[in-house]
């Protein structure tokens, strides 16, 4: 079989191609990450009841809601968070690896069963169901330089004019607006006021309500019309929803014999925000802050780079002083992570290269290594993306350690044709031929033994099996496809290229070859040495295996490296109650 590619190399030759075009084509489509997806998959789902206790909330929205949700299908865990002010946010923590958009469609699905039982005012707010990604790319943060604008302006703008497109980009999970104070018609009421009137706060709640909806005018001259045709059909607009603090102020809270009740008698009026839990800053000065998560599986640097181009296209329309930042951005030490990956990979592949030629001496003999290491390593993203990796820093430190291992065939072939030569045979196809029939089965051997070593690191449960098991796939893939390349590839290359030759005398590689031989009848003489003393060889194994096992037990531990990202996060909580102002001062 493996004379058919030695006959016909451009066979053999067709077959590396395939490789390299299918690995270089699935490099370019490959997403790209710090790390494999290692973080369970959440979907949080979020209800509103407003003006309730984080205890009414609790108990007539959120209890209701996880009974409905517990039991989704891969649900491993589920946590609830209700506050003051009516905010329930459940989160549903999944199995890793498990599919988040089935998980999403279930979930919503469950949710939707509660909806009836849930109260009429959390019904109208609706219940958000979303995917919820906990791997942050960027913190655009948009601010006034001037001063011009507050946060609430800057938070808000950002919300209308900026969220939405950043969520139209390829890859992001979500966009959230960290500080937003959304606009809303605050209404404060008088109770001294409500109770002279005697009026009850709900009598103001059903006012307002009732005075302030989209009422459907309907048309005129529609059919069926009477005796006279009318000229035209006119559309009948009415005035809706009320925008005007001044509008708001006029609606009628009670009327009768003693008089009218304005909303403007029993309370205060304004244009505020619904919420004043929180708010946004950079650099101490007021600011929108709006926190962009990618998708599993995607591609942060195309996120990083479609919210640059969208926020300059944006920026365009932005009022006077108002002006836009990038305060975190996470590719950046991606990036450099990758970078340096990359150039250890072609250091250390430079390195083998060189090593293979000081060793073979022949620029003939070198080639075919040179092609067999990239044929390999290229073909195998292919293989990466058929199963769903990404180029992280483990898979790339995987293809590294695979140069060392990918060499390793092909330089068997080619020493084996080598010693071909020096046992006298002078055609190239004969010497080949005879080499590949005396190491054709170590090399199938080697291959199985190195992958059944790293293919069972993959099956590990849990997240550290998550994780590595994309480093370990990566070196299996690398390995087999080495194995195919030098049962195909090589001895075609061998029979093409090497041809029989001396080895120098003269010069560096003269030089070198001399004091190599010394070095080997060094070893031969230890060897010897310590075969016939065999207990204080056996006392220094295991002093060496004494020694390993001390650094193994008293080496630091740890999940992964500790590593400088040029950034921290300070986290800091208040006692319960405390009030924004004194939370925003602790920050300042």
């Amino acid at each position: 079989m493996i004379d058919f590619f030695i006959k016909r190399p451009i066979f053999a030759t067709v077959i590396a191609l395939l490789m390299v075009i299918a690995g270089g084509l699935a490099m370019t489509i490959m997403p790209v990450s710090q790390f494999p997806p290692i973080t369970p998959p959440t979907v949080q789902v979020s209800a509103f009841y407003p003006g309730a206790s984080a205890e009414t909330t609790s108990d007539v929205v959120t209890r209701l809601l996880e009974r409905q949700i517990n039991g989704v299908p891969g649900m491993i865990y589920m946590s609830s968070n209700s506050v003051n002010g009516g905010n329930a946010v459940i989160t549903v923590t999944f199995d890793v690896g498990y599919d988040l958009s089935i998980g999403t469609v279930d979930v919503q699905n469950y949710a939707q069963t509660a909806i009836p039982q849930l109260p009429p005012e959390v019904q109208r707010q609706g219940i958000s169901v979303r995917k919820q990604s906990t791997d942050f790319v960027q913190v655009v943060g948009l601010r006034s330089p001037k001063g011009t604008y507050n946060a609430d302006f800057l938070a808000n703008y950002a919300d209308i004019n900026i969220v939405q497109t950043l969520q139209r980009i390829p890859g992001v999970a979500q966009v959230s607006n960290f500080g937003l104070r959304q606009y809303s018609m605050r209404i404060w009421m008088d109770t001294q006021k409500l109770a002279a009137l005697g009026i009850e706060p709900q009598t103001v709640y059903k006012a307002i309500d009732e005075q302030n909806r989209q009422a459907v005018g309907g048309q005129t001259g529609a059919s069926p019309t009477t005796a006279v045709m009318p000229a035209f059909t006119m559309q009948v607009n009415t005035l809706g929803r009320l925008e005007q603090v001044k509008e708001f102020e006029q609606i009628v809270v009670r009327s009768g014999k003693n008089g009218t009740v304005l909303l403007k008698d029993v309370a205060r009026v304004e244009l505020g925000a619904a919420s004043y839990a929180t708010i946004g800053k950079q650099d101490g000065e007021a600011s929108g802050l709006l926190g962009v998560f990618q998708l599993p599986g995607s591609n942060a640097f195309e996120i990083a780079k479609g919210v640059g181009a969208a926020m300059e296209s944006l920026k365009k329309d932005f009022p006077e002083d108002v002006d836009y930042r990038i305060n975190y951005d996470t590719t950046k030490f991606v990036r450099a992570s990758i970078e340096e990956v990359v150039s250890t990979f072609w250091e250390a592949a430079l390195l083998v290269l060189i090593i293979i030629y000081v060793f073979l001496q022949s620029f003939r003999t070198t080639i075919i290594p040179m092609i067999a290491i990239p044929v390999s390593i290229i073909g195998t993203f292919a293989i990466m993306l058929g199963l769903g990796f990404s180029i992280n820093t483990l898979t790339l430190l995987g293809l590294v350690l695979s140069i060392g291992i990918v060499v390793d065939d092909a330089i068997v072939v080619v020493e084996n044709v080598e010693r071909k030569f020096e046992a006298g045979e002078t055609d190239p196809y004969r010497a080949a031929s005879a080499a590949m029939k005396e190491v054709a089965g170590p090399i199938v051997a080697t291959t199985l033994s190195l992958a059944a070593v790293f293919v069972p690191a993959s099956l590990m449960p849990g997240v550290t099996g998550q994780l590595y098991n994309q480093f370990a796939m990566t070196i299996a893939i690398s390995v087999v496809l080495s194995g195919i390349n030098s049962l195909t590839l090589s001895p075609a290359l061998a029979a093409i290229f090497l041809r029989p030759r001396k080895m120098a005398e003269r010069g560096f590689f003269g030089a070198f070859n001399r004091q190599f031989s010394r070095v080997e009848l060094t070893y031969e003489s230890t060897v010897g040495w310590l075969v016939r003393r065999w207990v204080v060889a056996g006392v220094i194994f295991l002093a060496a295996i004494a020694a390993a096992l001390w650094l193994v037990i008293n080496a630091p531990t740890a999940f992964v490296p500790d590593e400088d990202n040029g950034y921290f996060f300070v986290a800091y909580q208040l006692p319960a109650g405390s009030p924004l102002e004194r939370t925003n001062a602790v920050a300042a």
